[in-house]
């Protein structure tokens, strides 16, 4: 029994205030702020939309995207014992987190009497998905510029579409 509760409770405390290796933590929390306003841009105009995927959403998709990938950078930054290499490709990660939102998007979907609905709200989740990897790994411009053009699409071309025709996710 060499080990007391107090010990213990001392050596859980110390993981769970180890400083991160890999990012430091006010980088951290701009980048996760970053990632939940963003998201929250998209949230919001599915939001005055009505759409079942709205504000909240869409801030939990880019906030995730953003946190898996900020915890990869953790796992990268970790100091292994010698002789252990890590085996690491950024790839895998854009991969798994698409493949996530993906499954997500394809809730939205609903196909009813020969007609399409909820294209858009999926694409606008992959799309939160996409500026929350962006923000996590800091490309925090790039998230910006992809929110806005997106913002655009979505407000703008609402009324472009409209007027071609009764066609898609409205």
């Amino acid at each position: 029994m060499g080990i007391s509760i107090a010990d213990l409770f001392a050596a859980l405390g110390a993981d769970f205030h180890a400083p991160m290796e890999g990012v430091p933590t006010a980088t951290v929390i701009v980048r996760m702020l970053m990632a939940c306003c963003l998201g929250g841009v998209i949230g919001i105009e599915r939001e005055i939309h009505a759409r079942t995927a709205g504000l909240r959403t869409h801030i939990l998709v880019s906030l995730a995207s953003c946190l898996f990938t900020l915890i990869a950078w953790e796992l990268i930054a970790t100091e292994l014992p010698e002789g252990v290499r890590h085996n690491t490709d950024p790839l895998r990660l854009i991969e798994a987190v698409t493949a996530g939102v993906a499954f997500l998007a394809a809730g939205s979907i609903i196909t009813s009497r020969g007609r399409v609905q909820g294209l858009t709200t999926g694409a606008g989740m992959w799309m939160a998905g996409a500026i929350g990897l962006a923000c996590g790994t800091g490309r925090l411009t790039l998230a910006i510029l992809a929110t806005l053009i997106a913002v655009s699409v979505l407000f703008l071309l609402r009324r472009i579409s409209h007027s071609i025709g009764p066609k898609g996710d409205r």
